[in-house]
């Protein structure tokens, strides 16, 4: 029976994708589920399994476009797969170890080694190795030659020795170490070219679309990150016990973000031909570098989440872009985008908007810098965020006013529970 893999629908607004990479060779044996290539489209790498077990026949190479729906290989369910019932041979009958090595390798010792006669070998050896070889009138030849080939455990007790010991050799008749010959290192001039996927290909055009399509401008501010990074150390644990996963800074700043959108609207808005339309929730987009591409899995309605349900959701997308395991549909949408460059140690950038939305926001790397507090000088752990917006539909005022309240909530986090409100006005009920 021949069982047709089809490309899938990897979404409405995808009508063909390309084969980036096939993990298995035409002809060979695969199980049921097993992933047998990887496929390109516009917005994610995804992957084919195996509908069932057989041998395969590819008929569509890689970096071929193909239309949704298109057969690309075939399974013959009836070429099972053979099960190998044949005892392997372990490592001790392929290659026997003499037991005279076996005892010279677990007495390891630094000062008390000893050298082998020059006729025999430049090969160090323990006292209790020398006096087992002259009982058994071994020569170290003969334990070479039981050794048969170099394993993992010789090449690891090498790399363990002392430097001096690793980059010199000792001579047998003077016993004077002599630095051997370094070998020049031939220069190289040759070049690699590879095909762009399929997803950096469009995250290039819309790259460039961005910057002659909008008006953009980048504001900067700086954050003092003293106050969430005492709270996350200090109910760490507690957080880990309940939810089972690390607290981290961005599902803080998703939910700052999302709250600070109540009160400058405009930065959750965009362009939709000659109209302007606002959207009452917050979808946002978390940029997840991949060893693919850039890909923006969305968090939506951040606005009625908890921050550890957003922490939660988060680690979700991002691994699953990562195993090439997300959907389109989770890759779809958004009003607004938040990149961390400072997971990378970058510590200011102006980050690119990711069309149709009309601004993102950039966290960078937190570094320890003087400050000035209350007319003195204190080391506080300080973080530049930036945020880039087209000025087309976004005035000034809304765009510096948008980033200094997300400030203001990451350095009095209780506000995240008030709705960005002053916590003590709340009380009040002004």
């Amino acid at each position: 029976m021949l069982l047709e893999i089809k490309i899938p629908t990897p979404g409405e607004s995808i009508t063909e994708v390309e084969i980036g990479k096939w993990l298995v060779a035409d002809g060979d044996l695969v199980v049921k589920d097993q992933e047998i290539a990887e496929v390109e489209s516009d917005k994610a790498t995804l992957t084919l399994a195996a509908t069932g077990s057989g041998q395969i026949k590819i008929l569509i190479s890689e970096g071929e476009t193909v239309a949704v729906g298109t057969v690309v290989c075939n399974i013959d369910t009836s070429v099972a797969r053979e099960q190998n019932t044949e005892k392997e041979p372990i490592a001790s009958e392929l290659f026997p170890e003499p037991k005279e090595v076996a005892v010279a390798e677990s007495a390891k010792t630094t000062a008390s080694e000893v050298s082998v006669k020059p006729e025999e070998s430049n090969v160090k050896i323990t006292p209790v190795a020398h006096k087992m070889m002259e009982d058994n009138h071994l020569s170290m030849e003969d334990v070479l030659n039981g050794l048969h080939r170099i394993s993992k455990s010789d090449i690891e007790a090498v790399l363990a020795l002392p430097k001096q010991e690793k980059g010199t050799s000792t001579s047998l008749v003077s016993g004077a170490p002599f630095a051997e010959p370094v070998e020049a290192v031939e220069a190289s001039r040759n070049v690699k070219r590879e095909k762009m996927t399929s997803l950096r290909r469009k995250l290039s055009e819309r790259l460039v679309a961005v910057k002659n399509e909008t008006a953009m401008l980048t504001t900067f501010n700086e954050i003092d990150m003293s106050r969430v990074m005492e709270m996350r150390t200090k109910l760490q644990t507690k957080f880990v016990e309940k939810h089972g996963l690390k607290l981290g800074f961005m599902s803080i700043f998703t939910k700052a973000v999302a709250e600070a959108m109540q009160f400058h609207p405009s930065i959750n808005s965009q362009i939709s031909g000659e109209e302007i339309v606002s959207s009452e929730f917050v979808d946002v987009g978390i940029a997840v570098q991949t060893p693919k591409g850039l890909m923006v899995p969305i968090v939506r309605n951040a606005e009625s989440k908890t921050i550890a349900a957003i922490e939660l959701e988060i680690k979700e997308l991002a691994e699953k872009a990562r195993t090439k395991k997300i959907s389109v549909e989770e890759l779809t949408g958004g009003t607004f985008t938040i990149t961390n460059g400072g997971t990378f140690g970058s510590l200011l950038s102006t980050p690119i908007i990711n069309p149709p939305q009309s601004a993102i926001l950039g966290m960078h790397n937190i570094v320890d810098r003087p400050v000035a507090v209350n007319g003195q000088v204190v080391i506080r752990p300080m973080m530049y965020v930036a945020l880039s917006y087209d000025h087309r539909i976004i005035d000034g005022k809304d765009s510096v006013g948008f980033l200094v309240k997300v400030k203001e909530l990451i350095e009095n986090p209780e506000g995240l529970l008030t709705g960005g409100r002053n916590p003590e006005e709340v009380l009040l009920g002004l």
